[in-house]
């Protein structure tokens, strides 16, 4: 019984941190120790080849906090998983990473795709 009781735990656990369809959830985001002359660089070219830059503009939703690591971690996230389908990554010229944490906070809500 105790043994059964273990197994269902297990799965349970398994299940609550992998996706229905067998995959893990992943974001892209800067990398702290990048300069933040790298990160403006990396953000304007993520933004102009395919993330959906709105969200960071003036009284947008993830505007604050108002630095480059945070715009450029949601700019990042954005065009990695928007594009992740057509063969992209999260490098960034090495301005990036990748995560399994949520950097979601408060209204802001970082994309996730499949």
């Amino acid at each position: 019984m105790a043994q059964a009781f273990i197994k269902m735990l297990l799965l349970i656990t398994i299940f609550s941190i992998h996706k229905l369809d067998g995959q893990f959830e992943d974001w892209c985001v800067a990398d702290e120790q990048t300069p933040d002359e790298e990160l403006q660089r990396a953000v304007v070219w993520a933004c102009e080849n395919g993330a959906d830059c709105s969200k960071i503009q003036p009284n947008q939703p993830c505007f604050l906090p108002n630095t480059i690591k945070d715009h450029a971690s949601f700019a990042f996230n954005s065009y990695f998983q928007r594009m992740k389908a057509h063969g992209a990554t999260c490098y960034f010229n090495a301005a990036a990473l990748v995560t399994d944490l949520d950097p979601s906070h408060g209204s802001c809500k970082f994309e996730i795709h499949g």
